[in-house]
């Protein structure tokens, strides 16, 4: 079979094609393997019974069945959903958002595909544009989204640390080179992989940045501020017309329905409704009118703040608690300060073998989990020994088997030290 350079690219393996497939695999092999690699969300109790509620009152309303299953929404997303949206932003932040700042996509990866390829990549003037990611590592579905080569510029970040066994990323502000072939900046807030969250001071910063150089600002707030609140620190929610803020209903409880937001100026919304028509026709329903009652009454952001948050916050506790027991002062090793998201990214300065190596060795004990190395796009690939000395494990599943995880990581990679001599 021949492909296109198009066919060619996006069948080629990718970082976000083996995590998949890893968990796929994993889920239908019906095998007892501990899954501590992917992003889905726990099940917390509360949220899905609202949910469930909600589905049942749906399911017995029969002009709201009939809009659930049996009209088209228009390219831009479901219009009920939208409107609920721009009232909450508006009353809660006082954004002056219309039903235009809205667009609704078939997931966040499908709104980072179109953002990405909008703003850059081939312009009909020659110019070759690029995406800024001012903090690597960034999230591993960002790397293969661009249908033109190279699409992505990264700048390694500064690192603190924190605690004797804390370390914390920061945006090194004088390593950033934004130039003409800059089409966008983009930065993960919660940061996937690390649990990093940037703070408001370099949000600020970064704004202005992008004013000056007249380039939007996009903010994956997938895992952030206003909901799903997977947030343990302070950070404040903000947009104008500089920034593009793209929100999920995934990690709020709906990662089926494949939900996302993008909230930006008038004219980006347009165009990527455009987009929207051509690649998908209409946006799928099912997520925003489930969504839409919590949306409307407030109780998305209450849920969030008062069960959301708490259920991985104590979650992040438990784990880092059982990462300081297993690993104590036995090897050099760091977890990223966990200021957010769902996952610990763990760093093992001087570590024998790769991180890949070392996925490669967890999961044929049963422990799936996602090598360091994938979350580095727009960075040369030997650049840098750091990034193949680090893991990310999610913590978001049972409490006891994420335990279980941990101790196995730690076992194994303290035999490999030991191997090592």
């Amino acid at each position: 079979m021949k492909l296109s350079s198009f066919g060619q690219k996006f069948t080629a393996d990718a970082g976000i094609t083996s995590l998949m497939d890893d968990l796929g695999n994993a889920l239908a092999s019906g095998d007892d393997l501990i899954m501590m690699g992917g992003g889905n969300p726990g099940h917390i109790p509360a949220v899905q019974e609202r949910f469930r509620a909600i589905l049942s009152e749906l399911a017995t309303d029969e002009a709201a069945f009939r809009r659930l299953i049996g009209i088209y929404d228009p390219p831009q997303g479901e219009k009920h959903f939208i409107g609920a949206l721009a009232s909450l932003l508006n009353r809660e932040y006082g954004w002056g958002l219309t039903a235009d700042n809205i667009a609704l996509t078939n997931g966040s990866q499908a709104a980072f595909f179109m953002l990405f390829n909008m703003f850059a990549g081939d312009y009909p003037d020659g110019h070759r544009k690029h995406v800024l990611l001012p903090l690597a590592p960034e999230y591993i579905g960002y790397a293969d989204a661009g249908i033109s080569p190279e699409l992505f510029r990264a700048v390694k970040p500064e690192i603190s640390f924190t605690d004797a066994h804390e370390f914390k990323y920061r945006v090194d502000f004088d390593a950033l080179d934004i130039t003409a072939d800059t089409g966008a900046i983009c930065v993960s807030r919660p940061t996937n992989p690390t649990g990093n969250v940037i703070t408001d001071e370099e949000m600020a910063r970064l704004e202005a940045l992008a004013r000056t150089h007249n380039v939007p600002l996009i903010v994956d707030g997938a895992y952030g501020t206003p909901f799903p609140s997977l947030l343990f620190v302070d950070a404040t929610p903000r947009w104008n017309e500089q920034i593009v803020l793209c929100l999920s209903l995934s990690k709020f409880g709906l990662p089926a329905a494949r939900t996302g937001i993008v909230i930006a100026a008038e004219p980006i919304i347009k165009a990527l409704s455009g987009i929207n028509a051509i690649m998908n026709l209409a946006t799928g329903s099912f997520g925003a009118m489930m969504a839409e009652p919590l949306v409307s009454s407030g109780e998305i952001l209450k849920l969030s703040r008062e069960v959301v948050c708490p259920f991985y916050q104590g979650k992040m506790q438990r784990a880092v608690a059982v990462l300081h027991d297993a690993l104590a002062d036995n090897c050099r090793w760091y977890v990223h300060k966990p200021e957010g998201a769902m996952f610990l990214w763990l760093w093992f300065p001087g570590l024998p073998i790769s991180s890949f190596e070392l996925y490669q060795r967890l999961k044929s004990r049963g422990v799936l989990v996602v090598s360091g190395h994938y979350f580095f796009p727009g960075l040369p690939e030997d650049d840098w020994r750091h990034r193949h000395e680090c893991l990310r494990v999610t913590y978001s599943q049972d409490d006891a088997r994420v335990a279980e995880g941990l101790r196995i990581i730690a076992d194994e990679v303290l035999k490999i030290h030991a191997e090592a001599g």
